[in-house]
C-alpha cells in the first residue's frame, strides 16, 4: 500500500511543470503557446533565455531526485527506487492537470537517476561528451548516451531486478521523444 501511494504521489509530483510555472510567474508567458510549444527546458531556453532553461531543467530534475531520495529514506528496493522514476516521469510526459500535454522528461530523468545512482549519470555524460563533438546531434546523442544506462547499471551492480527496471524507465524515455528520434532516422 505504501508502494502505491509514494507511486501516485510520484505522478503527482511530476505534474508540477516547472516551464509552465517559471515561465507565467517571471516571465508573464504560457511556453506551451510559444516555439515548440513543449513544457520543457528545451524550449524555455529558447523562448526566455538561459536563465529560464536552467531554472526550468533544475526544478524538473529536482522533482526525481526528491521523490528517489525519499523512496531511499523509506528503504525502498533499488527497483521500486526506479519505478518512482518512471512515475515521476509520467506525471511529468502526461500530466492529468495539463490534460496529459506535458514535457519529455529528460530533465525528471537526469535528476531521479543522479539521486538513485551518480555513477551512471557520470557514465553517460562521458558518452555524450566523446561522441557530441563527432555527430553534432544533441538529440541523437544524449539519448543514445542516456538509453545505455542499464547497461551502464548492470556493469555496476550485477543486479538483474534494478536494470530491468532501468529498461523500462529508459525506454518510456524514448517513447516520449519517438518523434525526435524519427526527425533523426529520416535525416
Amino acid at each position: 500500500m505504501v508502494v502505491v501511494l509514494l507511486l501516485i504521489v510520484a505522478y503527482f509530483v511530476g505534474n508540477l511543470l516547472m516551464a509552465t510555472v517559471i515561465g507565467k510567474k517571471m516571465y508573464r508567458q504560457d511556453i506551451r503557446s510559444a516555439g515548440s510549444g513543449n513544457p520543457g527546458a528545451r524550449n524555455a531556453g529558447r523562448v526566455l533565455g538561459k536563465t529560464a532553461f536552467l531554472l526550468v531543467f533544475l526544478g524538473d530534475a529536482l522533482k526525481g531526485a526528491i521523490i528517489v531520495l525519499f523512496a531511499k529514506s523509506m528503504g525502498m528496493d533499488e527497483w521500486l527506487q526506479l519505478m518512482c522514476i518512471f512515475a515521476v516521469m509520467a506525471g511529468h510526459i502526461f500530466p492529468v492537470i495539463y490534460k496529459f500535454r506535458g514535457g519529455q522528461g529528460v530533465s525528471t530523468f537526469i535528476g531521479g537517476m543522479l539521486a538513485f545512482n551518480p555513477l551512471v549519470v557520470a557514465c553517460f555524460v562521458v558518452v555524450f561528451l566523446v561522441f557530441y563533438p563527432f555527430l553534432k546531434n544533441f538529440s541523437l546523442v544524449g539519448l543514445s548516451a542516456m538509453a545505455l544506462s542499464p547497461l551502464f547499471l548492470f556493469a555496476l551492480t550485477k543486479e538483474w531486478p534494478q536494470t530491468v527496471a532501468a529498461i523500462l524507465v529508459v525506454a518510456f524515455l524514448l517513447f516520449a521523444h519517438r518523434k525526435d528520434l524519427i526527425s533523426v532516422v529520416k535525416g
